[in-house]
């Protein structure tokens, strides 16, 4: 870290706002610059993202690494008449400070606050809502083909997108349509070989021969100088783009992909170099048709722990910007495990166990934790990039010829593969173990992220059972469950973060599908639960029995508690039980209320025509939840600590 960078990083308590960047509040002011001030902007603006982060936990890594291209974009393009959507949105910390928002900024992924990702009812700048990848390509193509329907031949459209985004089937779509389109595109593919972990497959393997090819970009480079100085004629640029292609297939015994869907490729081009940059995009903005420039760029740009560890600074929480060292809560051996470390742990050792098993996730290794088992059976896991779809059908293969996949997939990103579920897996009964991590309300990356509708879109499909844990110990026999194969295809749903059980690592049982659980017999009252949300009732049901004397065991006080452990199969003999001795039932799930646990309940009552009264507690199916603290959003829904013991104590008799 040069001494600049160390003087500016040191800025703890008190941050002095560079002259340049206090002075912008839209990018019309930062066009007024003189092009030689902006590379100074962006240590500036570089540094307040530092700054902030450092108390205001987010995305870090990646906004570090887009510094430059952000102000030059916004320079270039007359933004937002020009339209720029930014894949996933992970990195456009710099784009929200640079379009009116700089002074928010602070507020950013909290309750009330700006959202982590673009959005459009946040800001006109943001043209298009992001939050899943690989969706930029495709959107922009919307937009300049409507643009040109319209007559309107002023307006740029811009694709940012990931070289881990870039491995999405979504991406391969949106450029093969786009190419054939002649449409007024421009993708910029920012390429710094990671996604959140480290990219895999062949397609990152292409780009880092491009990019990493001194013979190559020493050859083209010479080629550009001489030939394309002064050079701005459409004949000219065909020659120049069919130069370069010739280069790569020479060095690279291959044609170009983006040239063969039709597209002009250039680069690649150092991102961190600011007038390069400007001088190409303002070339660019002359070229018409689909252009992709492809950027070469380093993750955590400006810091040195970010970019020696990109994947860990992707979101680090709070960290000291003195030293750039993560702040970490103290160690407290007492503290119950992250369910995605019990589903790491357990799968080795269910592993071992069961040769057919291998694992499977979608670019999220790290994130799920089954990294733990490729370090330990790297031949028997399966990064495949962001590639949710694949992912399903490949486990489908793989289940098809006699293994046991466990395919882990973040709640929310399975809603891409919703197809795939049905007509590749369930169709085929095919014994695939689903594990949906981040189920449920998850906190501060709000509603893209939110594992809302798992269990209301898999529920009717025949053919699968569906399970969600009540702790780390019932995360852990599903698992052992499941991986019999016995009960064909298998889902298992748990929530972001800590579970309730520090001594988790018990002996392992088979817990029977349609099989639920009596946590305690009550009064009048009955909390009927699936998945970790139960623990909620729990607690809310121990405060009321402390403020009335009461023991956990007098049945004659507080409510009932049953844990379904199911959704499909119900267990319908533990409904009848409930039918039969409560008069007031509450459904109780971490997920939409329609269509789920609730609705499943309610259509048993209505079919053995139970007069119970029921209220399902959920989260709501006319709006989405936006993003904040998990208990926050929570109490939103009316499910949270207080809110279920405002219920008993009001509900229940004195």
């Amino acid at each position: 870290m040069n001494a600049t960078r160390q003087a500016s990083v040191c800025r703890v308590v008190f941050f002095n706002m560079g002259n340049l960047l206090e002075n912008i509040q839209t990018p019309e002011d930062l066009r007024t610059l003189p092009v030689g001030s902006l590379p100074a902007l962006a240590e500036e603006l570089r540094d307040y993202i530092i700054h902030v982060m450092a108390n205001h936990p987010g995305h870090l890594a990646s906004s570090l690494g887009v510094v430059e291209l952000a102000v030059a974009l916004h320079y270039v393009f007359n933004t937002p008449h020009d339209r720029i959507v930014w894949d996933v949105g992970h990195q456009a910390y710099p784009h929200k400070i640079l379009t009116g928002r700089r002074d928010r900024f602070p507020s950013i992924r909290t309750l009330g606050g700006l959202s982590g990702f673009p959005s459009p009812f946040e800001s006109e700048y943001d043209a298009f809502a992001t939050g899943h990848s690989s969706t930029s390509i495709s959107a922009a193509l919307g937009m300049a083909v409507a643009a040109k329907l319209k007559g309107d031949t002023t307006r740029q459209h811009i694709a940012v997108i990931g070289d881990g985004s870039m491995t999405g089937g979504l991406a391969f779509e949106g450029l093969n349509n786009a190419g054939v389109s002649n449409s007024n595109l421009l993708v910029i593919l920012n390429d710094n070989g990671i996604s959140i972990d480290k990219s895999t497959g062949a397609l990152s393997r292409y780009f880092t021969k491009i990019a990493t090819s001194r013979r190559y970009n020493n050859v083209k480079d010479r080629v550009w100088d001489r030939l394309g100085k002064n050079q701005t004629g459409k004949g000219a640029r065909h020659a120049l783009s069919r130069m370069t292609g010739a280069l790569k297939s020479l060095f690279f015994k291959q044609g170009n992909l983006f040239e063969a869907l039709d597209f002009r490729y250039f680069g690649p081009v150092d991102g961190h170099d600011l007038p390069t940059l400007i001088r190409t995009l303002e070339a660019l903005k002359r070229i018409q048709g689909p252009k992709l420039l492809h950027i070469v760029t380093t993750k955590g740009k400006g810091m040195k722990t970010a970019e020696a560890a990109p994947t860990l600074f992707h979101a680090p929480g709070r960290f000291d910007s003195h030293t750039g060292e993560i702040i970490k809560p103290g160690i407290n051996l007492s503290l119950a495990p992250r369910y995605q470390d019990v589903f790491g742990k357990t799968i080795i050792e269910l592993a071992r166990l069961n040769p057919r098993i291998v694992g499977i996730t979608p670019a999220m290794p790290t994130g799920c934790s089954l990294n733990l088992m490729m370090k330990k059976m790297p031949e028997r896991t399966f990064d495949v990039g962001i590639a949710e779809q694949h992912a399903v059908t490949f486990s489908a293969g793989l289940a098809a010829a006699g293994l046991i996949p466990f395919c882990n997939i973040y709640s929310s990103f399975m809603q891409r593969a919703y197809d795939q579920i049905i007509h590749d897996v369930a169709l085929q009964q095919l014994p695939v173990v689903f594990c949906l991590d981040r189920a449920g309300i998850v906190g501060e990356d709000g509603a893209t992220h939110h594992g809302a509708f798992d269990l209301a879109c898999l529920r009717p499909i025949p053919n699968l059972t569906i399970a969600s844990p009540l702790n780390e110990r019932e995360l852990r026999n599903l698992m052992f469950t499941a991986q019999s194969g016995q009960y064909g295809t298998f889902v298992i749903r748990y929530p972001r973060g800590r579970g309730v059980t520090p001594r988790w690592k018990t002996p392992l049982e088979l817990l029977p599908p349609g099989q639920g659980q009596t946590l305690r017999e009550g009064h009048r009252i009955a909390f009927v639960s699936l998945g970790h949300i139960g623990n909620t009732a729990i607690a809310a049901t121990r405060e009321y029995l402390r403020e009335k004397g009461a023991d956990w065991t007098d049945a004659t006080q507080g409510p009932g508690l049953f844990n379904m452990i199911y959704l499909k199969p119900l267990d319908t003999a533990l409904l009848n039980h409930i039918f039969a001795h409560y008069d007031l039932i509450y459904t109780l799930e971490d997920g939409v209320a329609d269509g789920g646990l609730g609705s499943a309940v309610c259509e048993y009552a209505t079919a053995t025509k139970t007069p119970a009264e029921i209220h399902r507690l959920g989260m709501p199916a006319n709006r989405f939840v936006l993003h904040g603290p998990v208990e926050a959003l929570q109490h939103q829904c009316g499910y949270a600590k207080e809110d279920l013991l405002n219920i008993i104590q009001k509900k229940h008799p004195a």
